[in-house]
């Protein structure tokens, strides 16, 4: 029982970090009306285990916090987060095609709402819902799949006895 405590948090621990590295990284294209955010490819983790969804959301925080994120940033784009990685795991027995389909959705909705009033982007509501939308679909639907079929082929992937 100790051991699986341990290697939860170990995991999730280890997505944070690589969220926050991802974000750190391509920070230049993680944040603005018109964002890529490359870490959220990650999101496609929780049908793997379900320490990813702890994982990506301290990721999100420590991510927005040192990109310069507002508060309302730093809340609302973590429970985005939060959000789309729960119901990416209640999906992982379903099609895999639709494992990305609640992070876009979460992150669609919600941060073009904290674009336009955390950060006084003068940009409609719904020309920022297309822009996050479409990074949303590059980094989550094509990244995070390609993730997926890599990992999911993976003999030595360090969560494979969570595969389902």
């Amino acid at each position: 029982m100790r051991n699986k405590k341990v290697a939860f948090l170990a995991q999730a621990a280890m997505i944070a970090a690589l969220y926050v590295a991802l974000v750190y990284v391509f920070a230049p294209i993680s944040f603005g009306p018109i964002q890529f955010r490359i870490a959220e490819a990650l999101t496609i983790l929780p049908v793997f285990t379900p320490a990813a969804i702890p994982g990506l959301f301290v990721g999100c925080i420590l991510g927005n916090i040192m990109g310069g994120g507002v508060a309302l940033d730093v809340v609302f784009g973590s429970l985005a987060t939060l959000i789309g990685a729960f119901f990416t795991w209640t999906l992982r027995k379903a099609h895999s095609f639709l494992a990305p389909v609640p992070p876009i959705l979460a992150n669609t909705l919600i941060i073009p709402f904290v674009l336009r009033y955390a950060y006084q982007i003068p940009d409609s509501i719904p020309y920022l819902m297309l822009t996050v939308g479409i990074g949303e679909v590059i980094a989550c639907g094509v990244l995070g799949l390609l993730l997926y079929y890599a990992l999911r082929g993976s003999k030595s992937l360090i969560f494979r006895n969570q595969v389902n």
